[in-house]
């Protein structure tokens, strides 16, 4: 979407907020790619500082009181990529892995299910068919999407998917991309308690203090050793732990670098 096409439709927006209801759910009025155009013109700028107004509205060629500029900041912010400074944005954690070409690929997906209204649609429709144009409107509207913004709501929707790579498999399904880990909880996780992890006490185990992001990946590991563990499943939740460590851990001048392969062995 063009500058000046945004800014119509900001406009448009603007006249319609006060003659109809609000939306009661989260979603950006621009796409995924628009939010990671904010967040490599932060990086291309300051790196990991703070980017002035000036300063990224300049990256982006765009005007910083446009109405579009406005919106693509509010789009990196729902998506989780950049976050709002006194006089200008900064990258989260999500925006640096996202301007990273080894982590691009997961970091747009996570930023994508940031989104409440999309999570909201992916647990409704993981792996199922998604509903014609119409009917999938029709249950933005029951998720709180004002019904004079379904429309916008659903194309921005099938387009960041489109871009986080959840269409790869599948066109007419949301299907995690391959290679992500799936960090959202399987029905059988939702019903049952809070697992500790770790040994001591009498109650069974005490939690560790980690980051929960490594948390739910050590909670991903097979709890049934008879049940096996494929090797090419495991060597994508080593890389990803391994991902998500260095991102939590590094210092900016001594990156860690790991490389983590499946070794065939013969048979003997």
């Amino acid at each position: 979407m063009n500058a000046n096409s945004a800014e119509d439709a900001a406009k448009t927006a603007g006249k319609e907020d006060g003659k109809r209801e609000r939306s009661t759910v989260e979603f950006p009025y621009m796409g995924l790619e628009d939010a990671v155009s904010v967040a490599k013109g932060i990086h291309s700028v300051v790196g990991s500082g703070i980017c002035q107004h000036d300063q990224l509205a300049a990256a982006l060629d765009m005007s910083m009181n446009s109405s579009g500029y406005r919106m693509r900041l509010s789009a990196a912010r729902v998506f989780g990529v950049a976050d709002p400074v006194s006089g200008g944005m900064k990258l989260t954690d999500l925006g640096h892995m996202i301007v990273d070409s080894t982590h691009e690929r997961e970091a747009k997906a996570r930023a994508f299910l940031n989104v409440e209204l999309f999570k909201k649609l992916y647990d409704l429709y993981r792996g199922k068919m998604l509903p014609p144009a119409s009917a999938l409107e029709r249950e933005m509207a029951n998720l709180g999407v004002a019904q004079k913004q379904t429309e916008r709501a659903r194309q921005v929707f099938q387009r960041s998917a489109e871009i986080a790579g959840f269409f790869e498999m599948d066109r007419a399904k949301l299907i995690m991309p391959a290679g992500v880990i799936d960090m959202a909880p399987t029905a059988e996780e939702k019903k049952e308690p809070e697992k500790k992890i770790g040994n001591g006490g009498s109650g069974g185990g005490s939690d560790l203090n980690l980051d929960p992001l490594l948390i739910a990946l050590l909670k991903k590991i097979p709890t049934d050793p008879m049940a096996g563990w494929p090797g090419a499943s495991r060597v994508r939740w080593f890389r990803t732990f391994a991902m998500n460590v260095s991102q939590i851990y590094d210092g900016e001048d001594e990156p860690v670098e790991m490389k983590i392969e499946l070794e065939e062995v013969a048979p003997k």
